[in-house]
């Protein structure tokens, strides 16, 4: 027998809500179920922001930095920046410098903020529309800030839109909407889709990690042989 040879197979909002009415034991039959299961689907998506990385909305992002100037704001759907450097140059003479995130309270406690310099430190100061703040100051107009960030899934605005999910996601996203609509409308089956929504959100999440080599070596400087 011959395969497919296809492998474009792709949910769009209303198959998602189809399937996670289904797993309900009931029928998408009017306007207002498409509209609470978008709902409801959106807010399981902001619940994944909060349950880890989720390595596909992953983006690099740069800000040309001006001199005496300390704060750059973010777009309003980055979540949280990863890491930063500092890149002077171009071309074949390009540098990448490493930068230090530190935290609220130990930029505050910075005595000396208008010091110009190339920056080292910065910290992101997370409100609805985040920012950059770097110390020190830019000492000039021409370095570049390049970073790593972690940005918003797109919502599920109409019932055609396909979702920028990966395919190993597809299972954990259908049956997390499932739970979501069991607590509305098929309490009855809130635990089984609650248990099943869990052990595949986290099978797809152990997936979805970054497998680069981690190393530990202990430090030797007080070891001593008696």
């Amino acid at each position: 027998m011959a395969v497919s040879g296809s492998t474009n197979f792709e949910l769009d909002v209303a198959e998602y809500i189809e399937e996670a009415f289904e797993r309900c034991g009931l029928e998408v039959r009017t306007g207002y179920d498409l509209k609470t299961a978008k709902r409801s689907m959106n807010l399981m998506f902001a619940d994944w922001a909060n349950r880890g990385l989720n390595q596909w909305t992953i983006e690099q992002r740069t800000q040309l930095v001006t001199q005496g100037t300390a704060s750059y704001q973010l777009n309003p759907d980055v979540i949280d920046v990863l890491s930063m450097v500092v890149r002077q140059g171009s071309g074949t003479s390009q540098t990448d410098i490493n930068m230090s995130r530190v935290s609220r309270d130990a930029f505050l406690n910075i005595p000396n903020k208008n010091t110009e310099a190339r920056p080292t430190q910065f910290f992101i100061d997370r409100q609805i529309t985040p920012s950059i703040k770097v110390w020190p100051t830019p000492n000039n107009s021409t370095d570049t800030l390049v970073f790593d960030v972690l940005t918003r899934l797109d919502d599920a605005d109409t019932a055609a839109n396909t979702l920028g999910v990966p395919f190993r996601f597809y299972p954990c996203l259908a049956a997390g909407l499932a739970y979501y609509m069991s607590i509305k409308k098929a309490p009855e089956r809130i635990q089984m889709l609650k248990a099943v929504y869990e052990e595949e959100l986290e099978r797809a999440l152990a997936e979805d990690r970054d497998r680069a080599s981690f190393n530990v070596s202990p430090n030797l400087q007080y070891y001593r042989v008696t």
